[in-house]
């Protein structure tokens, strides 16, 4: 991400983030990185808040060109902390989990490889995502980011999507109803069947591309209602 973030520029637009340039894209994952480094680290019972915890997330240099080092202190801070980590270590997390520790892992690596998908298309084609750790984020997107835990995805009367990566062999079956989703994996009939390998479905379905070179099959409009809806806010913004 940071190679990626170098080459196109700190005031290069960012296509699938149409308000950032790569300096926000670059404030934004460096600071989600020190917020669960430090949520793991101080092994944080609650969503960090207040003044005391401000000074280690929104710290980044005023200069552009200090930012890639923030950048990537961030990032091996993170590492460090996670590598390092008891394993029965508890903290506060947002989804479910075996771990607090493989919660952070999990979530911080999405977060990252989605953010590098960004920071590529600033002046590039984005490189494609490995299909295993792909299906993985599709699973998280599905089965745990939009759910009756998070209602942001909805519809009425409920909707079915199938999602089938043929390169892995994973499928998912979701329910979009009017309190938000529900998945399960496996095959099954859907209002709409969207098929392709796992790391266009992955990119797909964080709206980092289209649906072009995808099959789509049945009623493209709950694709649509997916693409329109499902944006993933911080807690912060």
């Amino acid at each position: 991400m940071a190679e990626a973030a170098a080459a196109a520029g700190m005031d290069a637009k960012v296509p699938t983030c149409p308000d950032w340039r790569v300096r926000d894209l670059l404030q934004h994952t460096g600071k989600v990185h020190r917020f669960a480094a430090l949520v793991v680290s101080e092994q944080l019972p609650q969503r960090p808040r207040g003044e005391q915890y401000a000074a280690q997330i929104w710290n980044w240099p005023d200069s552009d060109d200090e930012l890639l080092d923030w950048f990537r202190e961030g990032h091996a801070r993170l590492i460090d902390v996670l590598k390092n980590a008891d394993p029965a270590t508890q903290c506060w997390t947002f989804h479910p989990a075996p771990s607090p520790v493989e919660f952070w892992a999990r979530r911080q690596a999405h977060e990252t490889t989605i953010h590098r998908i960004d920071a590529e298309t600033a002046n590039r084609a984005p490189t494609p995502v490995s299909a295993g750790l792909a299906a993985d984020g599709i699973d998280e997107i599905l089965r745990n980011f939009f759910t009756s835990r998070n209602p942001v995805v909805t519809a009425e009367p409920p909707r079915t999507l199938a999602v089938r990566a043929v390169d892995t062999g994973d499928a998912w079956l979701a329910t979009i109803g009017p309190e938000g989703v529900s998945t399960v994996r496996g095959y099954g009939t859907a209002d709409c069947t969207v098929t392709g390998n796992a790391s266009d479905l992955y990119a797909l379905l964080w709206n980092r591309r289209d649906p072009h070179g995808l099959t789509v099959a049945g009623d493209v409009s709950v694709l649509g209602l997916w693409r329109s809806q499902a944006h993933v806010v911080w807690p912060w913004e």
